[in-house]
């Protein structure tokens, strides 16, 4: 790991788009006005958006630009109580009397299906009411998660004030070993920088090993970053962007005009990490920045696994960690619950015969929605309990119990694990 400081006069990737949306050249420190080009809310926290919406602007008032704004359910469906149907009434309402488009029909995790249907361009400025709206940073969005206070505001106005954040650039050189993942490598650097060692900056994915991952790579990469305080998480926009995007947006002119790159004379910091003999890595209990290469891990068996979530819930994800499994069954006294990220990704496992292959192995294949990474619907665990995940947090009660324990992991290593029911080095499998 190397760090130094390049002080300079252009302007970086995330200033160029806060410039474009602020129309006027702007610097890191300064505060702007910005114009959103699309914002998102969840059954979670759109209630309260919606609620500030009307308090700001009138019982009657209609949103600046429907077409900019997405609604999702992912994070209590089906309904698990009657405050979650009650939501789900209210958000459907507010939908439909604002025109507004509704994934409400279990379309998948926000963060994945943003993209996949085609609302997410680069150097675009995208909202969401939740802290991993920074995963659209893997298309070269300037993307961040606001309160849903801001998001009323938005909705309103369709602008927001801004601070241009500094950049951080994480070099990630070298080439990643077989069976060791971009969630390795942005355990290890969060576990370097700590989990407020970037706050409120733009992290700027590059180098030789970040431009040879692929999309879904990328966005488990940029969704974590978040986890070290940054404001945004961002890949520059390339061939591998275009090609994504291609299949889902119809406006090619649109995508070409978001292929934005800083300047290598602009202001920013920079720190290099060569993942070419890098381990498999784990977030130990209760921080995601407590972490440990897998051979420092002390033997530790678990209950439950969970392959999943808005981190690594994509089709790749899931075919790596069966691959690890090799047809096995579950060991003894584990529970697996695996949750596509969204129903597109979910008919890929299905038409791959991975579903079947997880459910003959004894693991539980649920719809697709946030699942037991935030506690909510299902897979909750006891007093005790520990659970390996390839989701994103491991706070103190994020998956049930106060005294239950959560480490986090990629898919290989979640596979791994599951059929041998302690932490496995997926290069022993």
């Amino acid at each position: 790991m190397k760090g130094n400081r390049v002080t300079m006069s252009g302007q970086t990737l995330s200033e160029k788009i806060l410039s474009r949306a602020a129309n006027k050249e702007v610097k890191a420190g300064e505060f702007v006005m910005a114009n959103v080009d699309g914002a998102m809310i969840h059954d979670i926290t759109g209630p309260l958006a919606v609620k500030g919406f009307y308090e700001i602007a009138g019982r009657d008032a209609r949103v600046w630009d429907p077409t900019r704004i997405v609604l999702l359910f992912d994070h209590q469906v089906p309904a698990d109580s009657l405050k979650a149907a009650e939501n789900h009434i209210q958000l459907r309402k507010f939908a439909a009397e604002q025109d507004i488009l509704n994934y409400d029909i279990f379309c998948g995790v926000c963060h994945q299906v943003m993209p996949e249907k085609g609302h997410v361009l680069p150097g675009n400025v995208i909202l969401g009411t939740d802290s991993h709206t920074c995963t659209y940073g893997a298309f070269g969005a300037f993307a961040t998660g606001v309160g849903s206070t801001d998001m009323a505001s938005v909705f309103a106005t369709g602008k927001l004030w801004f601070m241009v954040p500094k950049t951080l650039q994480i070099m990630i050189e070298g080439q990643l070993p077989s069976r060791v993942t971009s969630k390795d490598a942005v355990l290890r650097i969060i576990g370097d920088i700590g989990a407020d060692g970037a706050n409120y900056l733009a992290c700027e994915f590059r180098g030789e090993a970040a431009e040879r991952m692929s999309i879904p790579e990328r966005m488990t990469v940029s969704n974590m970053a978040i986890e070290m305080g940054a404001k945004v998480g961002i890949f520059p926009a390339d061939g591998t962007t275009k090609s994504y995007l291609e299949g889902r947006v119809q406006d090619r002119e649109a995508i070409e005009a978001g292929f934005v790159k800083g300047d290598e004379d602009a202001a920013f910091s920079r720190r290099e990490w060569n993942v070419s003999d890098l381990e498999p890595q784990i977030a130990m209990p209760h921080n995601v920045d407590n972490v440990l290469p897998i051979s420092q891990v002390p033997q530790t068996r678990i209950d439950q696994v969970f392959l999943g979530s808005c981190t690594n819930g994509r089709f790749e994800d899931l075919q790596l960690a069966s691959e690890m499994m090799k047809n096995e069954p579950l060991a003894k006294g584990v529970r697996m619950i695996v949750v596509p990220a969204s129903r597109d990704e979910y008919m890929k496992c299905l038409r791959a015969g991975l579903v079947e292959r997880f459910m003959e192995a004894g693991a539980m294949v649920e719809s697709p929605c946030c699942g037991p990474c935030m506690g909510g619907s299902f897979g909750l665990l006891g007093a005790g309990e520990r659970c390996l995940a390839t989701s994103n947090r491991n706070f103190v009660g994020r998956q049930g119990s106060p005294q239950a324990f959560v480490y986090l992991s990629s898919p290989a290593t979640a596979g791994a694990s599951a059929i041998t029911g302690y932490i496995t080095d997926p290069r022993e499998i």
